[in-house]
């Protein structure tokens, strides 16, 4: 279970250097985004592998298995630190694997052929695939391109749990599972070790039997271990952050961005800044596999929820409801775009490529004056630099045209940068339109989601009885 493992990384700081060398790392091969910034929102994907390694482990997963990505986790943690979405990657969904170039042991690159309609979890540990493989597996399915990874095995469950001394979970009823070999009646359980590693390994007797059940229990023992990572008995005790520290340095794989106590430090302070009532575990949406017939053995992506759930977390949305410390400042974006309107034909504006599809500044000029009448317009060309997402920067005197401009646009008051003017090729001054890596097409909409779609979810904060 990976993602225990950055709420411990903070404990890093109370330990001696030789942490570091319980570290194992991996080459990234060019699939992140080169690391995680303290100043802006932060996605880490979280392996749980099935591969056999570590004492006591010989009786699970697969024998002889590479390891599967086994339990995967997108986590996103908000720019501002306030909120945070854990979404869980079915290891049974069907999805295209991108051809992967990988790093090999002498130094020398090799590039791992791709496969269409496969399993995820095939995105590790098949024909050699490593962690940068499922990393590009998650862009080419979510759209979000993850900062770092972080991989565990078997020992990180048990050795974290009893790190802490125990997590609490509660059972809606009796739980009797030969294959995860866990036995336990309903009600409230401290569970730790060989008993924690059973629990979130077992499916077949809760929910439907599957992994999507299996899921959910996963992701209530993780709101469980976050509670009691977060609680003062644990903080205040210094003998449990180093048994932290140090369990959570052995089982882990990193990224080669993430390859030192000093940089597991300061990204576990980060997240340490959240509150887990605003940790939201959820599930990517899917829906049965049609090709399986009768007999259900994978899922697909469902087309209509799981595309909305991607541009939340794109868009930094939350999944829970947060008192943001920003809302003056959105406040003021909102109030840009209320006032009057200057008509089409006024609005003199240069429009510039600034990360968006090739021969895209062409495609909104023609768009703009031959359907929406600003004709006064011009193709600007490239801009200095690549953006996120697309601005519109205006002059004082211009508000009226950047309002008239952004309802045409569908632009979002957070679009609109009140600065300076530019001048145009008639030597007359004009607003700035930089499309950015956000840019759809003329005539999509570019006012990002307010509001997280409604899906199943649960929160790191609260207890929920596995039934």
């Amino acid at each position: 279970m990976a993602f225990v493992l950055v709420a411990v990384a903070a404990a890093g700081y109370l330990y001696i250097k030789h942490l570091n060398d319980n570290i194992t790392s991996v080459s990234d091969d060019g699939a992140s985004t080169g690391g995680f910034r303290k100043d802006e929102a932060i996605n880490i994907l979280l392996i749980g592998t099935d591969k056999r390694t570590g004492k006591g482990n010989e009786g699970y997963g697969d024998a002889g298995s590479a390891g599967h990505a086994d339990t995967t986790i997108l986590l996103h943690v908000s720019k501002d630190r306030s909120n945070a979405t854990a979404l869980s990657i079915p290891r049974d969904l069907i999805v295209d694997i991108p051809d992967c170039p990988t790093q090999q042991e002498d130094g020398t690159q090799k590039i791992i052929p791709g496969a269409t309609g496969v399993r995820f979890n095939t995105s590790l540990g098949q024909d050699d695939r490593t962690p940068s493989c499922t990393m590009r597996t998650v862009t080419e399915l979510t759209g979000i391109k993850p900062d770092d990874f972080m991989v565990a095995d078997f020992n990180a469950v048990k050795t974290l749990t009893e790190a802490v001394d125990g997590v609490e979970v509660c059972l809606a009823k009796d739980i009797d599972d030969p294959d995860s070999h866990l036995k336990l009646p309903k009600g409230n359980h401290k569970i730790s070790g060989e008993q924690a590693l059973a629990f979130v390994r077992t499916r077949h007797s809760v929910g439907l039997g599957g992994d999507l059940s299996r899921i959910g229990l996963q992701q209530q023992f993780l709101g469980a271990l976050m509670r009691k990572l977060k609680g003062n008995s644990t903080l205040t005790s210094p003998t449990k952050m180093v048994k932290l520290a140090e369990a959570g340095t052995k089982a882990l794989t990193v990224d080669d961005k993430l390859d030192s106590i000093t940089k597991l430090k300061d990204l576990g302070l980060e997240l340490g800044k959240l509150d887990p009532k605003n940790l939201t575990f959820t599930t990517l949406p899917v829906k049965d596999n049609p090709a399986d017939g009768t007999v259900h053995k994978t899922v697909i992506v469902d087309p209509a929820l799981a595309p909305q759930v991607f541009e939340a977390i794109q868009n930094d949305v939350s999944f829970t409801d947060v008192k943001k410390k920003e809302k003056a400042a959105k406040d003021a974006q909102a109030a840009r775009l209320k006032g009057t309107q200057a008509p089409a034909s006024e609005v003199r504006v240069r429009v510039l490529n600034g990360g968006a599809q090739a021969g895209s500044a062409q495609a909104v000029l023609g768009w703009l004056q031959n359907d929406q009448g600003v004709t006064k317009s011009e193709n600007g060309g490239n801009a200095p630099g690549k953006l996120a997402k697309t601005t519109l920067e205006y002059a004082p005197d211009q508000a009226a045209q950047a309002r008239r401009l952004a309802a045409i646009m569908g632009l979002s008051g957070a679009a609109m940068k009140p600065g300076e003017s530019v001048t145009n090729a008639q030597g007359l001054p004009a607003m700035t339109l930089t499309l950015g890596a956000d840019f759809k097409g003329a005539g999509v909409s570019l006012t990002p989601p307010t509001k997280a779609p409604k899906v199943d979810k649960s929160t790191a904060d609260k207890v929920k009885c596995a039934s």
